[in-house]
């Protein structure tokens, strides 16, 4: 599943543009790089909303089968899959690689979920299906139960099928950071985050320079030697601790 994925050194993979530049420092990590209050606010609204559902479809399905053991597997699923599909909304990971050098900086991110949701809806239609196949046979009322595992195997299809698609739910991402003109770090020690703030031009022509910051995240058994790599390279940035703002 989206939340277990094997440890793989992505950092010799990732088709970096300053390869000629020897690397001073580089890391990867996977962490929720946005606002977690409110994702855990919307899981939690999500799971009491799942939960009714699954109690609705159990005392529905009591009617159908007749049999307590059939209703509770139903509902108990039914939340169980529902819930899967809530994390994976609410709870997303992103894997971020990044690679400084003397002169330039560089971050490749990207989503791994799309890679293992494929491979769990598959499944999850081969398996479902003879289940489905059987019940059809006990009571042919029940036809419209083999649309879930069908629409699990479109999707699945879709996804890889549609190269397209999976770009855009991989989120995948390249960006280069003009971290030798840092001005500002700010380090919030709670999520093991950096912040480098320098100015920039958004435009080459006709535009002013403005304030631009990249947020770095670390594990927190790291977070102090990253610290001081930048103190070192960075000694006439001015540096401070508190809550970083994240988008």
């Amino acid at each position: 599943m989206w939340f277990v994925q094997p440890k793989q050194d992505y950092i010799p993979e990732m088709p970096w543009k300053h390869t000629d530049e020897p690397a001073l420092i580089s890391w990867q990590i996977r962490s929720r790089n946005y606002h977690t209050f409110a994702a855990n606010i919307l899981l939690a609204i999500l799971t009491v909303v799942n939960m009714v559902g699954a109690y609705v479809v159990l005392y529905a399905s009591t009617y159908v089968f007749e049999n307590f053991f059939l209703s509770t597997l139903t509902g108990g699923g039914m939340f169980f899959v529902f819930m899967l599909i809530a994390m994976s909304m609410t709870h997303q990971t992103s894997i971020l690689v990044y690679r400084f050098t003397e002169q330039s900086a560089e971050v490749f991110s990207w989503k791994p979920q799309i890679d293992s949701v494929k491979p769990f809806l598959k499944w999850s239609a081969i398996i479902l299906m003879p289940i489905v196949l059987v019940l059809i046979l006990m009571d042919p009322s029940l036809l419209i139960t083999s649309l879930g595992p069908l629409a699990m195997g479109f999707a699945a299809w879709m996804m890889g099928s549609s190269k397209g698609y999976q770009e855009i739910a991989r989120g995948s991402r390249h960006e280069e950071i003009d971290w030798t003109k840092t001005e500002h770090i700010k380090v919030w020690r709670k999520r093991s985050m950096i912040a480098l703030t320098y100015q920039w031009k958004p435009f080459k022509r006709n535009s002013s320079y403005r304030p631009r910051t990249h947020l770095l995240y670390c594990l927190p058994e790291e977070l102090d030697d990253r610290i001081q790599f930048f103190k070192e390279h960075l000694p006439n940035a001015k540096y401070e601790e508190g809550k970083i703002d994240i988008p």
